[in-house]
C-alpha cells in the first residue's frame, strides 16, 4: 500500500546554454506555450502543454563541462503522451521541418525521440495496445 497518491509529472526542469533558443524551440517544435511568472524574472522560463510543465533555466557556465550524452547522473529523457493521431501529426511536423527523429516500437507503446538544442532527449509516446498495468 502506498502512503500517498502521486498524481502526475507536474515539470521537468532542465539546463540550456541559449534559454531564448530553447524557448523558440520548445514552442516551434512542440508546441508549448510560455507562461508568464512576472515575479520569477525568467528565471526560470516556464513553458506548458495541458498539465504538464517545463521549466528552463540557464546552464551554470561555470560549472565543468559534462558529458552531455552521458548516462551517469543526468535526466536520461522526459516524455510526453500523445494520441495516434496526434503521434503521427508529429511525425510528419518533425518531418516537414527536418527535424532528425528516432522512432521506435516498444511492442505496448510507439515513440518518437528528438532532442533539443542542448542535446536533451524529448520523447512522444502513444499507446497501442493496452499494457499489463492497464488490465
Amino acid at each position: 500500500m502506498r502512503p500517498f497518491n502521486l498524481s502526475f509529472i507536474d515539470h521537468v526542469a532542465i539546463r540550456a546554454m541559449d534559454v531564448q533558443q530553447s524557448v523558440n524551440w520548445y514552442q516551434e517544435v512542440l508546441g508549448l506555450s510560455r507562461a508568464d511568472f512576472p515575479e520569477w524574472k525568467n528565471n526560470p522560463v516556464f513553458m506548458s502543454c495541458g498539465g504538464f510543465g517545463l521549466a528552463i533555466f540557464p546552464a551554470n557556465t561555470s560549472d565543468p563541462e559534462i558529458d552531455k550524452f552521458s548516462k551517469n547522473s543526468r535526466i536520461d529523457h522526459f516524455a510526453f503522451n500523445v494520441s495516434n493521431e496526434d503521434f503521427e501529426l508529429a511525425k510528419a511536423h518533425f518531418e516537414r521541418m527536418g527535424i532528425e527523429f528516432k522512432a521506435q516500437d516498444h511492442y505496448y507503446f510507439h515513440s518518437l525521440y528528438v532532442r533539443d538544442p542542448d542535446g536533451h532527449t524529448v520523447e512522444l509516446t502513444t499507446s497501442v495496445r493496452n499494457t499489463p498495468a492497464h488490465k
